[in-house]
């Protein structure tokens, strides 16, 4: 059965959604099984830790800002990236998002592969602790109870150089009723 989740779709958390960890987030679908499960990075939550502090080998191929994103609550001590490649091949160290959207060339690096297997094909980078995680039903029980919009990624999406932007951005690119909501104000009391 198909429930309309898919890898390089957006999560972006409606108004209604409260939780400090995803409030105003926009969540990029990593992985996702329908019995399984799915896995997404927050895009929008740069930290103030640079790169070089945490994985020093990194630091020169990430897209800034130079910082650590914070992924989601879940595993904040393990890292992971996101990059993107020209072409069609599949370099070491690299494995494609599946699915064929429009962040089809963007993947997950192997953090533990060394850093010149991929210095010439990436054309950016991006490091996050943690990601969020949601058990078999549950994200798409969220989408039913109106706490996520589900929208198609874009690539410049996952290296945003303003992300503290991208919310609005890319609820504003939806046209109609979602470019609308995306002037939605933080505080509506104090409308």
């Amino acid at each position: 059965m198909e429930d309309g989740i898919r890898v390089g779709l957006l999560l972006v958390a409606t108004p209604q959604l409260e939780d400090p960890n995803f409030r105003r987030s926009v969540v990029l679908v990593v992985e996702h099984d329908i019995d399984g499960g799915t896995l997404g990075v927050v895009l929008n939550r740069p930290t103030e830790i640079p790169v070089d502090r945490v994985l020093p080998p990194w630091a020169e191929l990430v897209t800034g800002p130079s910082v650590v994103f914070q992924g989601g609550p879940v595993a904040l001590d393990n890292a992971l990236a996101l990059a993107r490649l020209p072409g069609e091949d599949e370099p070491l160290g690299w494995r494609a998002l599946e699915g064929g959207s429009e962040v089809a060339r963007v993947g997950l690096v192997d953090l533990e592969a060394p850093p010149g297997l991929l210095a010439p094909e990436v054309l950016q980078l991006r490091v996050f602790a943690g990601y969020a995680g949601w058990s078999a039903g549950q994200l798409r029980g969220e989408i039913e109870d109106g706490a996520w919009y589900l929208v198609p990624a874009e690539a410049g999406d996952v290296f945003a150089g303003d992300p503290d932007r991208l919310w609005q951005q890319v609820l504003r690119r939806q046209g109609g009723d979602l470019a609308f909501v995306s002037t939605f104000p933080e505080d509506p009391t104090l409308n």
